[in-house]
This record gives C-alpha cells, structure tokens and sequence, in this order.
C-alpha cells in the first residue's frame, strides 16, 4: 500500500431488514447500504471508490468491521439500544454533516423527531427541507438512526430504504407496532 493510499473494507451482513453492506475505514465505519444485492453492492463500491480514492477491499469480519458486524446483529436482535461505534464522516460535509451528528446524539432509540424539530436544533428552523435532504444523503443509516426523523404531522415521511424498512427499523424499536404479517 502507498503512503497515501486510505484503507476500506467492506462486508456484506445478514439483517432483520435484509442484507446490509458495511465499509469501514481505520477512522470507523464510513457507510451502511440498504438491500445490498450485487447491483447496490457494485453501486456502492464504485461511490466509495470515487469518494475517498481507495479500492473497497472485502473483508469480512476484520479488524474494522468487526465492531460495526456484532453491533448490529445485537441491535437486530433487540440487545443494543445505543451504537458506541467510532463513525468516519467523510461521505458527508456542511450542514448534512451537523444534522446527522445531531441525529445520532441527540434522537435516542425508541424516540422519534420532526424534520422541523431536527432543524431547530441546528439553528435554522426554517430548513426542514435541508434536514429531509440530508437524511437522504445519510451515509449511515441505522446506525445515524434517519428512520427516526417522521413529519410533523405524523407520517413517516420518506426513506433511503422503503418504507417498509423505516416501518420495521421503528417497529423494531418499539414505535410502532409490529407488522401482521
């Protein structure tokens, strides 16, 4: 490896909400992906590859992964409340950056936010929008826990993964109720 050359590996998960694709770089995980199948997979390894100039290595269970791998079966399982995972934020700058860190400190699980709410908490009660756009472009969903911004007035608002993710991921938490079937 060069000098320069920043190290990610990547792994693909089982889940309670389908598989999910794990990178991690030494700064901590850098990125989870919905639905990971060969499409997204390629997709997201090609974003990564483009992002922070490094070729994504598989790696299952390494030394990086490791943590976010049985952080996240634990919190599928409903043994974890509360991710203690050192995070690299470089897929995400500006005020993107500082709604997901307020996210992930300050909506704990169980709970839910407003876009409006989130947005006043960053100082600028006016961008809901903004907060919405930057849930979209959450890197790190779960564990920044997006499912956990709803609208206002009640609905759940959109979500990277489906909807029938973000009914799960709140179900799971206890927000909602558990599907029928």
């Amino acid at each position: 490896m060069e000098k320069n050359e920043r190290v990610v590996e990547w792994s693909v998960v089982p889940s309670a909400i389908g598989p999910l694709l794990l990178a991690a770089t030494p700064a901590g995980l850098v990125t989870v992906a919905f639905h990971a199948g060969p499409a997204v997979r390629d997709e997201v390894l090609g974003r990564l590859r483009a992002r922070l100039g490094a070729e994504p290595a598989e790696a299952p269970g390494s030394a990086l992964l490791a943590g976010p791998e049985r952080q996240l079966a634990a919190y599928f399982a409903g043994e974890l409340r509360e991710f203690t995972l050192g995070l690299d934020w470089s897929l995400s700058a500006g005020f993107h950056r500082e709604v997901l860190r307020e996210l992930a400190s300050g909506v704990p699980y169980g709970t839910v936010v407003g876009y409006g709410d989130l947005a006043a908490r960053t100082g600028r009660p006016d961008a809901a929008q903004a907060v919405g756009a930057a849930m979209g472009a959450n890197p790190l969903p779960v564990v920044v826990p997006c499912h956990r911004v709803v609208e206002s007035g009640g609905g759940l608002g959109g979500f990277g993964g489906g909807l029938e993710t973000k009914r799960r991921l709140l179900a799971l938490e206890g927000i909602l109720p558990q599907p029928l079937f």
